[in-house]
């Protein structure tokens, strides 16, 4: 791989041990995937974050780094933490996993990093354009950073990320690489694609079947921003799907010639059959936002539950930023008021819920459906909004 002599230099340790070591990991990786150079980025995006996830070693290591002097040098944001920073005490988090958080947070804060906790950037301002080269580790917001943008990002792991965000450059391979982006099966979808959960479903469905893999999807007629993140989020989870194409709705879905490629039909029962698998028991809880909400999102919700008392409890993820926006138009005091709870900094999938009481979710996304069974050892309902809110009024 070819190196700059500023490069060289970083490798040399003229800038360092943390930019060192940081960028002999980016080194390794180029090597491994035979990258031709390394090429500068505008943003990343970084996981690894909950406690939940990296645990002692992983607060330790970040400490570590931020002790001796680590700093991002592109703008850097921060994927959810296991806790929401605010009002965690009220939502019932158990306090020694809040100090640990805290840590965690404060180190990335220390090292220049946004702290903005969520797997959404692109709703909060992080919005790379068409073709711009960026690190991005969340895989729901590489999915769409790649697929809806038009952007182009490998899927990173937290450490290469923030080795990325320290030294400005990623390794130029994979998704990078415009011939790398083709697609490599053509699905034939047949179905009536009505909500977010539906997309969340065929997402679920799609990732199982062609597993990491580069999919052209004909056959779906609109979908707007939610439903595309919904649908990326579930080929990711389920199938470690970077980058889909969407016949006449994604940007690149017209840049690549599909003659030939083996053919996937997907209909109305691949579909229906996914949701009648998971579990049809009383939930304990609907928690919404994986990926974290929208504000439309948000303002759907308030007017399903306008002038309702929930009997259980209704969590809606979504960033600090959309929380606040949707306080401001009158959406959060009315999901208040119904008695749920609009939660920041944190998802379900890595908070502690577990150890909270929660047994069985209500849950309008594929990617949690994935998820929450094995990581949080949660049953899942899966359904629209409406159904679920219904469950529970």
């Amino acid at each position: 791989m070819y190196l700059t002599r500023e490069e060289e230099k970083i490798l040399d340790g003229e800038y360092g041990e943390v930019k060192e070591k940081m960028f002999r990991i980016l080194v390794t990786i180029g090597d491994i995937y035979d990258a031709d150079r390394m090429i500068e980025i505008s943003s990343t995006q970084i996981s690894g974050v909950s406690y939940k996830s990296i645990g002692d070693f992983g607060l330790e290591f970040l400490e570590d780094l931020a002790d001796k002097g680590a700093e991002v040098s592109v703008p850097s944001y921060l994927n959810p933490a296991g806790i929401d920073t605010k009002i965690w005490r009220e939502l019932g988090f158990p306090e020694d996993f809040a100090e640990k958080q805290m840590r965690i947070i404060n180190a990335f804060k220390k090292m220049g990093v946004y702290t903005t906790l969520t797997c959404t950037p692109y709703l909060i301002g992080n919005l790379p354009r068409f073709s711009e080269h960026i690190a991005w580790a969340e895989s729901s917001a590489v999915s769409f950073a790649n697929s809806v943008i038009g952007a182009r990002t490998n899927r990173e792991s937290g450490i290469s990320a923030l080795a990325s965000a320290i030294c400005g450059v990623t390794p130029n391979y994979g998704l990078h690489i415009k011939e790398n982006r083709k697609p490599d099966i053509l699905i034939e979808v047949d179905a009536d694609l009505k909500d977010i959960s539906d997309f969340g479903v065929l997402g679920y469905v799609l990732g199982k079947m062609i597993k990491n893999r580069i999919p052209y999807i004909r056959g779906v007629k609109s979908a707007n921003v939610d439903q595309l993140k919904a649908l990326g989020a579930a080929m990711a989870a389920t199938g470690s799907i970077a980058l889909y194409h969407i016949e006449g709705i994604t940007p690149e879905a017209d840049d690549f010639d599909i003659r030939g490629l083996e053919r996937l039909k997907l209909d109305e029962r691949d579909v229906r059959e996914v949701r009648e698998r998971f579990s049809r028991e009383e939930i304990d809880a609907v928690m919404i936002g994986c990926p974290h909400a929208s504000l439309n999102e948000i303002r759907e919700i308030s007017e399903i539950v306008k002038g309702k008392r929930l009997k259980k409890t209704l969590w809606i993820f979504t960033s600090r930023f959309t929380k606040e926006l949707s306080y401001e138009l009158g959406y959060g005091k009315i999901i208040e008021g119904s008695g749920g709870k609009i939660v920041s900094d944190t998802c379900m999938v890595v908070s502690p819920i577990e150890s909270m009481g929660f047994r069985v979710i209500g849950v309008n996304s594929g990617k949690a459906a994935n998820y929450l069974p094995t990581l949080c050892k949660c049953k899942v309902v899966l359904g629209s909004i409406k159904e679920l809110i219904e469950m529970i009024t």
